[in-house]
């Protein structure tokens, strides 16, 4: 028995090897993302008793008009702990209804190793350049697991700025870890991000692993100074009156 069980062990052993052997790791690269947002349910919610009269005939003419959802495209450079999420600018241009949802207004630099970002934030017609530490969220991992771009994901949800609910798709065999915009902090690199309540995701849809050269991966300089409290106050004040929009608003320019 006693070599019956080490004989079991080798084989164990062994075959953990193989596997381990087939395991790749992407440790720099570029991942190209597409975010898809629900322009249909969006618009929805955007719509009440005091708006209606004027909002619902101009969202039965963008039906008629615009597909039900809206992709856009961005990419994230990372390696030796940066990262840097770059937004493509949108060919459609269109944002009929005006919510900073649809847009992807951040060019967002992370240094994992001191935990700082800056982000070149776009509001309007005003650009911020915020200089933070990096967002803390607090995921809950799970057993459910997918492929995105052909590489194994693992399921972890949290909930950010207190109300939005997020799922993320994050891989180890990207040991950086990294994700689109702002979102961090998982064991692996982030290739699937979902805010079901917001009708909006980010996926991945193609990683190319590759040697990425320091100087490739630099933080934005332009915009005005501020970190991420001043940035709120600055939103707040400008939007005091700008009632439900305002809050719906501030959130998606926050994120």
């Amino acid at each position: 028995m006693k070599y019956l069980s080490i004989t079991i062990a080798f084989i164990i052993a062994f075959t953990q090897g193989i596997f381990a052997q087939g395991k790749r790791f992407t440790p720099s690269g570029t991942i190209e993302f597409e975010k898809t947002v629900n322009m249909y349910a969006l618009i929805q919610k955007m719509i009440d008793k005091d708006n209606e009269s004027f909002y619902a005939p101009l969202f039965d003419q963008y039906k008629k008009q615009k597909p039900q959802f809206k992709k856009l495209k961005s990419t994230l450079t990372f390696g030796k702990g940066q990262t840097l999420f770059t937004p493509t600018e949108d060919e459609d241009n269109d944002n009929t209804f005006g919510s900073p949802m649809v847009s992807q207004n951040n060019t967002t630099y992370t240094d994992l190793t001191t935990g700082m970002s800056v982000t070149q934030k776009k509001v309007y017609e005003n650009l911020f350049l915020v200089k933070d530490t990096v967002r803390r969220i607090k995921w809950k991992i799970t057993d459910e697991r997918r492929d995105i771009a052909g590489y194994p994901c693992r399921r972890a949800n949290a909930l950010v700025m207190d109300s939005i609910y997020v799922v993320a798709f994050y891989t180890d065999e990207i040991p950086t870890s990294g994700g689109p915009e702002s979102f961090t902090g998982l064991p692996g690199m982030i290739l699937g991000l979902a805010m079901p309540h917001e009708n909006i995701t980010w996926f991945a849809t193609k990683v190319t692993d590759q040697p990425i050269p320091a100087n490739n991966i630099k933080p934005p300089v332009k915009g005005k100074p501020m970190d991420n409290k001043k940035l709120k106050e600055t939103i707040l004040g400008a939007m005091a009156d700008w009632g439900n929009y305002g809050k719906s608003a501030l959130k998606a320019l926050m994120l």
